[in-house]
């Protein structure tokens, strides 16, 4: 991985202006802002017109080279409240190699109270904002923001998105010429929707003849304020003599764009089915959410305090993109919670207990920025922790623990999101385009697109039968908070985990057993759990006084967590499986081959399982990831992240490795 990206460095004029100290270039007009950025981004590109002509359920897609301050998106996001209907989106993506600080965000926003609606609701979210895609949902899903958090070289050939109109917005051509490459702009070609538009407040002769070589015919038009002139232009297609971009394995492409009702069932109403019911609800569709317990969150989804972990890789794999921007996901939508009760962002510290851990640390934090993550000596974490430790270790600052059950209730509070518990679909059935979810003679629901979300309980289906999932069972153990150990300040890790007391308990776990499907907790695991709270920190285990403890009347909880042979959760669309081997059976002989033949998909089938322990991290943003799978929209991850979670990964293998 590239070494770490610092926040952008700012110097403020004496009008309370910001500058780049990097580019030595300003970020908007010291004469005013606001009408530049209305000129020469919001009319240049029509959006007052545009945005008034989408129809209910119709959304515009925004990109854009340079996030800054976040000036344009905010007044593209106020002209859409102004005059897009009800039910219309908005959803931007911008890229910044250097973000802004929260607190010097929220200073250079200050210059434009009349935006501040907007501005409150930015700042609210502006959280667990690191490198790689970031997503924020804004105005109850109506305005989605996706940051592309990196050098936009390195990010947009990442993303896989249809753009309709193009702010080019990067600090001027002298200062920043990496931002105004024929590179770059053959990007912004492969992006363009149909019909883009794209505009610019410069005029250099040179980005002009780049821009129309990638395909945009530009032109010239009067400027505002100190530019005498300016850029627009429309995307007129990809250029003859340029080669054309690499098509997705059709495996992998998306399925054709639904049409018509949109309604949804999703099956099993934990974590990853709150998730996308949510995800799903908050686009206007009417989603049914079934369960066969009698309240959400009865599985691994129930347990008291879940752990925002981060097991990360220092070397940039998909899962590590996926648990970064998972996990800023997530920290976003916890912000919307009871703080203290649902939810406490203590911090999470992971203790090198050994020579190993220690290693692999010392890599992490030399990765990763440090507001993500940072080493803490032994002394530095017996601080943090309040308590008595062996070991220092790595320090997640925005880390803290989670009440599942909270965030799953708060997600499952749509209005267009009805709750159906004690519904235990066995068989689901395609008549005419509707899949209908059945209990023996009984029909539940029906929707034309079903998402299963229910774990490994997917794997009754017939559809989904063949997804190699796997049961793991974990039990944790609950303790009751002495005044000794109220110190506790931070969630602490090693083999095991203890969280700060959450309404007088502390958890404690999680036990790993393989062979078990029995879900009664058992004392072994109990015991088990007390030995890995005695790793942690002898210290705690005397304030908890837990070696007077009568073994016997401990109390926890055990659930599955379901995971998948790679770890990395199951998540998009589900193909026919026999017709799948038929149509790609050339891979068993040359995996090198990309037949042309489409993917026979299921259609309106979906998966959503596989999230392991991670699901706190993993399953909110895969419910995003699955609504713009349905919608085809812009992926919230790098296209690759998405396709290594896709549920077609593994009967691709399979045909490979001729075990079909």
């Amino acid at each position: 991985m590239k070494p770490v990206l610092p926040h952008a460095q700012l110097d403020w004029d004496d009008q309370g202006l910001p500058r780049s100290r990097v580019f030595d270039d300003v970020y908007f007009s010291d004469l005013s802002g606001l009408d530049e950025t209305r000129y020469v981004f919001l009319e240049q590109n029509a959006l007052r017109e545009r945005f008034a002509a989408l129809p209910a359920g119709g959304r515009l897609v925004i990109g854009e080279t340079g996030f800054g301050t976040g000036l344009n998106f905010l007044c593209a996001w106020q002209l859409f409240e102004q005059h897009a209907v009800a039910g219309a989106r908005l959803h931007f993506v911008s890229v910044e190699k250097y973000p802004l600080s929260a607190p010097d965000l929220q200073r250079a926003l200050a210059l434009w109270p009349e935006l501040k609606p907007f501005t409150d609701q930015l700042l609210a979210q502006y959280v667990g904002i690191h490198q790689g895609f970031q997503r924020l949902v804004l105005d109850n899903g109506r305005v989605t923001l996706t940051l592309l958090i990196g050098d936009a070289l390195e990010q947009l050939p990442q993303l896989d998105a249809q753009i309709d109109a193009w702010f080019l917005d990067g600090f001027a051509p002298a200062k920043n010429p990496d931002m105004w490459t024929a590179e770059l702009f053959t990007e912004l070609a492969r992006l363009a929707a149909p019909g883009s538009t794209i505009s610019t407040f410069t005029s250099t002769g040179w980005v002009r003849r780049l821009l129309n070589a990638a395909g945009f015919k530009m032109k010239r038009t009067p400027g505002i304020g100190h530019k005498w002139e300016i850029l627009r232009g429309v995307f007129l297609g990809w250029p003859e003599e340029v080669p054309t971009p690499a098509a997705a394995k059709p495996w992998f492409a998306r399925p054709t764009p639904r049409t018509g009702e949109r309604r949804a069932l999703v099956i099993g109403a934990g974590l990853a089915g709150c998730a996308t019911a949510a995800s799903l609800a908050a686009r206007g569709w009417q989603v049914s959410l079934l369960e066969r317990h009698h309240a959400l969150a009865q599985e691994a989804s129930g347990n008291p305090q879940g752990v925002l972990y981060l097991k990360l890789s220092a070397h940039g794999t998909a899962l590590s993109q996926l648990i970064v921007s998972g996990f800023g996901h997530t920290r976003r939508l916890l912000e919307h919670l009871h703080r203290g009760v649902d939810w406490d962002d203590c911090g999470v510290l992971q203790l090198a207990f050994n020579a190993k851990e220690a290693e692999r640390q010392a890599q992490l934090a030399s990765a990763f920025a440090p507001d993500l993550v940072h080493l803490l000596d032994q002394p530095q974490a017996e601080a943090q922790a309040g308590i008595a430790l062996e070991h220092g270790g790595l320090f997640f600052p925005e880390g803290g623990w989670v009440h599942p059950p909270a965030l799953c209730h708060w997600q499952a509070s749509s209005a267009n999101i009805q709750w159906l518990p004690h519904r235990d679909v066995l068989e689901l059935r395609k008549v005419d385009d509707q899949w209908q979810a059945w209990d023996g003679d009984d029909l539940l629901a029906s929707a034309p697109v079903v998402i299963l979300a229910g774990a490994a309980e997917i794997k009754r289906f017939a559809q989904s039968a063949e997804l190699p999932l796997k049961r793991i069972r974990g039990q944790i153990t609950r303790l009751a908070q002495t005044p000794e150990s109220q110190s506790l300040a931070t969630v602490v890790c090693a083999e095991g985990y203890v969280a700060p007391a959450r309404q007088g308990e502390h958890t404690l776990g999680a036990s790993f057993n393989f062979k078990s499907d029995d879900l009664t907790p058992t004392l072994a695991e109990h015991l088990g759990n007390l030995a890995l709270l005695e790793e942690i920190s002898p210290d705690l285990t005397t304030r908890l006084h837990a070696q007077e403890l009568d073994p016997q009347q401990l109390e926890g909880r055990a659930a599955f967590r379901c995971t998948s042979p790679d770890y990395l959760p199951i998540v998009g669309p589900l193909a026919e499986q026999a017709a799948f081997a038929d149509a790609y059976a050339v891979l068993s002989k040359d995996a090198r081959q990309v037949p042309d033949t489409p993917c026979p998909w299921l259609e309106g089938f979906y998966v959503n399982s596989g999230h392991g322990s991670r699901g706190l991290i993993t399953a909110p943003l895969s419910g995003e990831l699955l609504a713009a799978w349905i919608e085809n929209e812009p992926l919230p991850l790098p296209r690759a992240v998405a396709e290594a979670c896709h549920p077609n990964r593994f009967a691709v293998r399979q045909l490979i490795r001729g075990k079909i």
